[in-house]
């Protein structure tokens, strides 16, 4: 029995291993289907449409669609390598919490009163949502801020982590959510895009229509219609998934850890809970980035503080 849990124990640490190997390799993906697509659309068929400007009309649908999509595929590569390069954000060295949660006190812990604390947290196992209680973990050795979880891929605590994700080789937390986000907006429309206007050529490709161009410009076109379909129709059942997360304040994570809990104490109220995540500049909703002030006056944004609702009162968690 004990020979079992080792290998299982083993195999679990290859496997990843293994995610975090995938780094370089995932984003090469990306760009290959980005490659892809892009000469499927832009120098297999719209780009020559516009170029040979046949009919004004025809010149005028392929200069939206050229327009469209090089606007949308700029948005969608800024968000992607925004998540791909943010750090989610890290549990700051020696961080300790302003309240001692434990015993209700508002005063910081005192250097006596936090060794303490390190010595009785290494043997007990916390939970987050279960208890407003002071959070410990036994891999990274330290406290862990509210809402903080454990990524075995990573090696590390990130702050409101919501998952690790593959695709952007790193774990979507407090300091990369909205990018991420946004990316999973900008990949649907650009996605969409590229099967509406590829939706003529892919049903004339199953009819008798003669269709110019080479064999490899229409495998191509044939491939590229068909991935973006599967794209777009897997990313907007993730888009709806994500656009509840973010109404009730809550991550891929603490979705399932709410399952058992009546009540969630940082559901704030659709509008504040959007703020949580984007801001209250409106100038920045759509674009990677954070205003100074919103930086400076959301304290959620950096990771380490939520408020929470005024009908709390840590019963029931």
């Amino acid at each position: 029995m004990h020979r079992s849990g080792t290998a299982m124990a083993w195999n679990v640490f290859k496997f990843c291993t293994a995610l975090r190997g995938l780094g370089s390799v995932m984003i090469l993906l990306v760009l290959g289907i980005v490659g892809v697509t892009y000469y499927a659309l832009v120098l297999c068929n719209y780009g020559p449409v516009l170029l040979a400007a046949t009919g004004a009309l025809d010149a005028l649908v392929a200069l939206v669609v050229l327009v469209l999509f090089h606007f949308l595929l700029a948005m969608l590569l800024w968000s992607y390598f925004s998540v791909v390069f943010t750090d989610p954000g890290g549990v700051p060295p020696n961080w300790r919490p302003d309240v001692d949660e434990e015993s209700g006190e508002t005063a910081p812990l005192s250097t006596a009163e936090f060794s303490d604390l390190m010595n009785s947290q290494q043997s007990m196992a916390l939970s987050d949502t279960g208890s407003p209680r002071i959070r410990y973990c036994r891999k990274c050795n330290q406290l862990k801020p509210p809402r903080c979880h454990h990524c075995s891929v990573c090696g590390r605590c990130v702050l409101k982590m919501d998952h690790h994700c593959v695709w952007v080789v790193n774990c979507v937390g407090a300091l990369n959510y909205k990018f991420f986000l946004l990316f999973l907006l900008y990949t649907f429309l650009e996605t969409a895009l590229v099967t509406l206007s590829l939706l003529p050529h892919f049903i004339a490709f199953f009819s008798d229509v003669e269709i110019p161009g080479t064999p490899g410009a229409l495998a191509t076109t044939f491939l590229t219609f068909v991935l973006n379909l599967a794209f777009t129709l897997s990313v907007l059942g993730f888009m709806i998934m994500h656009v509840s997360l973010v109404s009730g304040n809550t991550t891929t994570i603490e979705a399932y850890e709410k399952k058992t809990t009546p009540f969630w104490k940082y559901d704030l109220g659709r509008k504040r809970n959007f703020a949580q995540v984007f801001g209250n500049n409106k100038w920045y909703w759509f674009i990677p980035s954070y205003s100074e002030e919103d930086l400076r006056i959301i304290p959620a944004l950096q990771g380490l503080d939520y408020p929470v609702r005024s009908d709390f009162d840590g019963q029931g968690l």
